[in-house]
C-alpha cells in the first residue's frame, strides 16, 4: 500500500464529530519547520518571507520535537512543510531521524527546488512522498499568484524529476474565484504527469490572505458539487479530495441521498480529533489556520501528549458544543463545520461557519440508529484485532456508523469485508 491510500484509510476512519469516543491520537501531524520562503504567495497563512526572521527551532530542539511526536504516536504521518521547508539546512537530516523513529515522513514543498540532486536524496532521507503546489494549468496564473516569475516552470520540472525517481506525489492547489474553473484540468494534467492525488484547498482568510475575497458562496458549493462527482469519475486512477471544506459530505449526501459510502467517510473536519499543526516557534495548534503565538502552547514549555489531552481547545473539539445554525443543523455530526473559520469572522471557535449557507431543516433521516451500538461478533473482535493499535479505535468507530446506517444489529467478518469493498481499502 502506498501512502497516500494509508493517509484515504486513515482519513477514512475518523469518528464523527460529535460522537463521543476514547481520546484519540493524532495520526496526521503537520509541522511548519520554517517561515523562510522563495515564493511570495498572496494568500500565505504564515506571512513566510525569504531569509528573513530566526525563529526556527535549533535542529536539537527539533530532534526534541520529533521525539515528542514518535512519542505521542510513533505510527503518524509527519508532514515536513514551511514556508519552504528546503531552505531549512537540516531539512533532509530532520526527515532521516523521523524516519529511524518510524514516522511516516512526507514533503510539503512548492516544488522550486526539486531539482535532479535533491529529489535524488529525498528517498534516501526517508521522504515517503511528495505534496506539490500547483494553482492552475496557465502558468500566468500561477506565478502571478505565488508572486515569483518562471516559479510554474520550475514547480512542473519538479514534477518531472519526481516522477523520473518514481516517488510518490500529489498536487494541491488552493481554488479561487480565479482558477476554479481550472480544476477540471489540473485533474487531467495529475493524471497525466501520475500524481497519486489532487487536493484542493479552499482558503480559510488568514495571515497574508486575511484580506483576499473568498470564493461567493454559490461558487463554494458549485465547486464542491463537481468535486463529489470528480472523486467517484476518477476513483481508482486518482484520488480528488476537498480539503478545509467540511461541507463536503452534506453536498454528498445532496447529490446521493442515503449513500451507502456517505456513513464510511471521515467526519468534515479532522483538526484536534486525528491532526495537529507545529509552528517554526514551536506552537501546537489544531490546524494551521489557527492562531498561533503567545497563549498558545508551546513545546518547547511542555510535552506534546499533555497539550494534546488536556489543552482546551483540543478537548473543545473533540467534544464539539456548537452555536448558531450549525448547533441545530442536522448534518454537525458529519460536517460541523470549519472552526478556523468561525474563528476568524467572529471570534467564536464553535460558532457557525460564515462560508455556509444552508439553512437547517430539521430532517433527521440521516441520524437513524445512532442511539443503537451494534453488537461485534466473537470473528469480527477477532479481526479487529489485527488493525494496528492506532487505528483501531477509529476502525472500530468506523464500521459501527455504518453498521447504524444499514439497521444493522451485529457487526460480522462479512460487514467488515463489505466496507472495506464499498470504500476501497
Amino acid at each position: 500500500m502506498n501512502f497516500f491510500n494509508e493517509l484515504k484509510s486513515c482519513l477514512s476512519q475518523v469518528p464523527a464529530a460529535g460522537q463521543k469516543a476514547e481520546t484519540p491520537v493524532p495520526f496526521l501531524i503537520s509541522w511548519n519547520m520554517t517561515k523562510r520562503c522563495n515564493l511570495r504567495c498572496a494568500h500565505c497563512y504564515l506571512d513566510a518571507k525569504e531569509l528573513e526572521g530566526n525563529d526556527e527551532t535549533t535542529t536539537a530542539d527539533a530532534r526534541r520535537f520529533i521525539d515528542e511526536i514518535a512519542s505521542l504516536n510513533p505510527h503518524a504521518m509527519l508532514i515536513l512543510t514551511g514556508g519552504e521547508p528546503l531552505l531549512r539546512p537540516d531539512c533532509l537530516d530532520l526527515s532521516r531521524y523521523a524516519d529511524g523513529l518510524g514516522l511516516t515522513v512526507v514533503l510539503g514543498t512548492n516544488g522550486t527546488l526539486l531539482d535532479a540532486r535533491t529529489v535524488g536524496e529525498l528517498g534516501k532521507n526517508g521522504i515517503k512522498g511528495v505534496g506539490i503546489s500547483l494553482d492552475s494549468t496557465a502558468p500566468a496564473f500561477h506565478n502571478r499568484f505565488r508572486g515569483v516569475d518562471n516559479a510554474w516552470e520550475r514547480t512542473v520540472e519538479g514534477i518531472r524529476h519526481l516522477k523520473e525517481e518514481g516517488i510518490d506525489f500529489q498536487l494541491q492547489l488552493t481554488v479561487t474565484a480565479g482558477n476554479r474553473a481550472d480544476i477540471p484540468g489540473l485533474i487531467g494534467f495529475a493524471r497525466k504527469h501520475g500524481a497519486r492525488a489532487v487536493n484542493v484547498f479552499f482558503l480559510v482568510c488568514t495571515g497574508r490572505g486575511q484580506n483576499m475575497t473568498d470564493l461567493k458562496p454559490e461558487e463554494y458549493e458549485e465547486t464542491l458539487d463537481y468535486l463529489v462527482r470528480a472523486e467517484k469519475e476518477f476513483e481508482g486512477e486518482v484520488m480528488v479530495r476537498a480539503r478545509c471544506a467540511p461541507h463536503f459530505l452534506r453536498v454528498a449526501d445532496k447529490l446521493n441521498p442515503g449513500s451507502s459510502t456517505l456513513r464510511g467517510q471521515t467526519s468534515g473536519c479532522i483538526a484536534g480529533s486525528g491532526y495537529l499543526r507545529i509552528s517554526p516557534e514551536g506552537y501546537v495548534t489544531a490546524c494551521p489556520y489557527m492562531p498561533a503565538g503567545p497563549g498558545s502552547p508551546n513545546l518547547k514549555e511542555m510535552p506534546l501528549k499533555e497539550i494534546w489531552r488536556d489543552d482546551a481547545v483540543f478537548r473543545g473539539l473533540r467534544e464539539p458544543v456548537y452555536s448558531g445554525r450549525c448547533r441545530d443543523c442536522e448534518y454537525n455530526d458529519i460536517c460541523g463545520g470549519c472552526r478556523a473559520r468561525a474563528l476568524a469572522s467572529s471570534g467564536e471557535l464553535m460558532g457557525e461557519d460564515p462560508w455556509c449557507k444552508y439553512e437547517p431543516s430539521g430532517r433527521k433521516e440521516i441520524h437513524q440508529g445512532v442511539d443503537f451500538c451494534p453488537a461485534w461478533t466473537e470473528a469480527a473482535e477477532e479481526r479487529l484485532k489485527h488493525v494496528p493499535l492506532f487505528l483501531r479505535g477509529m476502525v472500530k468507530k468506523g464500521v459501527e456508523r455504518y453498521a447504524r446506517a444499514h439497521g444493522l444489529k451485529e457487526i460480522t467478518p462479512d460487514v467488515m469485508s463489505e466496507l472495506r469493498k464499498k470504500t476501497g481499502r
